[in-house]
């Protein structure tokens, strides 16, 4: 479990592929203070099991699922991400409950200056914005963000100027593809109505296992 706070942007040292799976090298610091063998990071929102370390990174293996799902697998050598430990009982929770199980990506569309903050309007597939709602909550590439608006096959988040200096998304641009985790609590809400109320909410279909932009 993390709460969308990212910790560091740590950067893509190796990555060896086997197929369709993959064993990733990340270089960083802060997060490796305390790290164990069997531990879970958050990589770009993605939970991943530390397999290795050394002092200045660490090895974890994707597996097709996460391949698919994820957009780990289009990164390349250097590429920015942004790392989480995972929260701890007793940690203050400063983000919302993200689980490191992405839905699906989202790709962006646009990138707006507005004042003292960066507006990025993403497009979804629409099996995920059926669990978003305007100032709600939503993970972008691990990142803990209210949503300003939601369209039908996009929303919109504002980046204040700390968060677009400590994550990866100061190096976004528009045409880059994001790793998105719509609320669970909003997921779990919708899967309940559907049981409750039958077809009065069979409009809320499952989330595609494929689901990408």
């Amino acid at each position: 479990m993390f709460t969308g706070l990212v910790e560091e942007v740590g950067r893509i040292g190796s990555m060896d592929r086997e197929g369709d799976a993959m064993r990733l090298s990340i270089s960083c610091e802060q997060v490796l203070e305390g790290v164990q063998v069997g531990e879970s990071i958050a990589v770009n929102g993605v939970c991943l099991t530390v397999v290795g370390f050394d002092s200045d990174q660490f090895w974890t293996d994707v597996m097709p699922e996460t391949m698919n799902r994820s957009n780990l697998g289009q990164l390349t050598l250097g590429s920015p991400v942004n790392l989480e430990r995972a929260l701890r009982v007793g940690d203050r929770l400063g983000g919302h409950f993200v689980q490191g199980h992405v839905d699906g990506m989202g790709r962006i569309l646009a990138r707006t200056p507005r004042e003292n903050a960066v507006l990025f309007r993403i497009g979804v597939p629409p099996e995920l914005t059926r669990w978003m709602v305007d100032q709600g909550s939503v993970a972008v590439n691990g990142i803990s963000l209210t949503i300003v608006t939601v369209e039908p096959e996009a929303f919109t988040v504002s980046i204040i100027p700390h968060t677009l200096e400590h994550t990866q998304l100061k190096e976004a641009e528009p045409g880059d593809s994001v790793n998105i985790e719509c609320d669970m609590i909003g997921k779990y809400a919708a899967k309940w109505a559907v049981a409750s109320h039958g077809s009065a909410g069979a409009e809320l279909k499952e989330v595609r296992a494929d689901a990408r932009f």
